[in-house]
This record gives C-alpha cells, sequence and structure tokens, in this order.
C-alpha cells in the first residue's frame, strides 16, 4: 500500500513548553487513522507541523510522496483540514463562507456543497454568529470536504455535534475513502477509534507511545473483575492468569464473580497513563 503521510523523527519545541520529540509513523492509502491522546498530548502540534503551520525542529515529513516543507503548497491542494475550533467571520452568511472556501482554491464545488449541507442539516441563511457550536462544526466539515481531497485531516471532529450527525460525519468519511481518499482523525473519543478505524497511534506527553492496528491496540490481558466477598463488592482490572485469580479466591466467601472484557476507555487509559 503507498504511504499517504510518513512522519521520521519529528521534533518540535517551544523553548520550556513540551512540544513533540521523535514522532515517526505512516498512514497507509485508503486508511482511517486514528490519532489518539489525551489534551496536550502533542496532537495538533504533529498536525500543524504536517500541513506547514508549524516550523518543526528535526525529522521530515511526506504527504503524498512529496516534501511537505518544500511542497507545502502543492500538497495543500489535496487536503481537506478541520480544526478543532474554527474560526470564521461572525457576520458571514453560511453560504458565503462555504462558497469563500471554495473560491481560495479556485474551485466550483457548489454540488459538493449541496449535497453535505442536504446530509448534515446545514442551514446555509444563517449568519455564523446564530450558529450553535454544532452547527459551526458542521460548516467546518462542508468546508473541509467539498473540494473532494484525497487526504482528511480532522482534528476532534465530533464536538458540538449530536450523535445522529456522529454517524452522519463518519457516513460521509466512509463513502470517502471507498472512494480512494485517506482520513487522518485525531480525537480523544476513544468509542470512534475503535468503531470507524484500522489504525491508530496514541501520543501521550509529546511522544508517540503505541501505533498498531486498532485491533491489536485493544487486546488486553487484563480482565474486569467484579466480585463479592463477605458481602462487600469490588471491581478491579486484573492483569495475572486466570488460575493466580482463583487462588486469590480461593477459601474466601464469594458470593458473586464476574470477570469480563475491560472498556476500550479502561484499555486505553492505561497508554494514556503510563501503565502500558
Amino acid at each position: 500500500m503507498t504511504d499517504i503521510i510518513e512522519i521520521r523523527n519529528l521534533t518540535k519545541t517551544y523553548g520550556k513548553n513540551r512540544g513533540v520529540t521523535d514522532v515517526s509513523f505512516t498512514v497507509t492509502e485508503g486508511d482511517i487513522f486514528g490519532f489518539l491522546g489525551p489534551n496536550g498530548a502533542g496532537k495538533s502540534t504533529t498536525i500543524r507541523s504536517m500541513l506547514g503551520f508549524l516550523k518543526f525542529n528535526e525529522g521530515s515529513i511526506k504527504i503524498f510522496g512529496k516534501d511537505s516543507v518544500k511542497d507545502h503548497e502543492e500538497i495543500l491542494k489535496d487536503i481537506g483540514y478541520m480544526p478543532s475550533e474554527a474560526l470564521f467571520y461572525p457576520s458571514m452568511p453560511v453560504i458565503d463562507v462555504i462558497r469563500y472556501a471554495a473560491d481560495v482554491r479556485g474551485l466550483d464545488c457548489s454540488e459538493e456543497a449541496g449535497k453535505l449541507c442536504e446530509s448534515l442539516k446545514v442551514d446555509t441563511k444563517k449568519k455564523i454568529k446564530d450558529l450553535s457550536l454544532g452547527n459551526r462544526k458542521k460548516v467546518s466539515i462542508v468546508c473541509a470536504m467539498q473540494h473532494k481531497p484525497k487526504l482528511f485531516v480532522f482534528d476532534e471532529p465530533t464536538g458540538g455535534l449530536d450523535p445522529l450527525m456522529q454517524n452522519t460525519f463518519f457516513e460521509l468519511i466512509e463513502e470517502y475513502v471507498k472512494a480512494g481518499a485517506t482520513c487522518m482523525l485525531s480525537t480523544h473519543v476513544l468509542s470512534e477509534v475503535s468503531r470507524y478505524c484500522r489504525h491508530a497511534a496514541v501520543m501521550r506527553e509529546g511522544r508517540l507511545i503505541k501505533y498498531d492496528t486498532v485491533e491489536n491496540l485493544t487486546k488486553s490481558a487484563a480482565r474486569r473483575v467484579k466480585v463479592t466477598v463477605d458481602g462487600v463488592h469490588r471491581e478491579y482490572l486484573y492483569k495475572g492468569s486466570a488460575n493466580e485469580l482463583i487462588a486469590e479466591l480461593s477459601g474466601k466467601n464469594v458470593s458473586d464473580l464476574l470477570i469480563e472484557e475491560p472498556s476500550l476507555d479502561e484499555m486505553f487509559m492505561h497508554f494514556y497513563e503510563g501503565r502500558e
């Protein structure tokens, strides 16, 4: 498979403040790639370095096989980027914002924009200042998607969207990916990654700590144990073997016992908190 994004030993520093250190990963063509981590982990710094919004100190970034610095303008033509907080002119009608985003690219995207607005239920007659957070997000999604780019880069895209619109958003992503696009999804919503992504990277404190298929990342030897002993109920994650657990409980007055897979959130929290 062709590598759409190739990041090697990326390092970006902000003086005494944390940036990212020695980050390396690839995103292959046709993937929906999850980029995970808590706030401040370095996700946005990595993305802004990729897109040329930040000058990084060390390493290299290639997108579509081209150098992200030397070929910056050419690369951006085929990227649809949605920042976590998009800023628009408050008094501008939605339809003008969407047209302006297309005009900047020198493209007529009216047909695709119309389809997206219909799917996402965007009221194009309203002014930006009259929109809720969720509706501003939808405008941002249309602006990022309407030119049908080869690569989508979304930074926390579903915040503010209701569950129905979240489903519609991911249906749109899957539709574009089936048509040949690639998507990088930066998020801290673990269920989104589990449901839609094939590969994922996990960031913590400016470093890449895990990079694998989502299937492998969500495998865990740990089990959630719910047990009642002598009338006292306990719940905890247990990493030992089943035989060790049985030995621990042997001879105790166990009135109830349930052993199950840990939640996705619990598994990834081990990565976030450095307990991997």
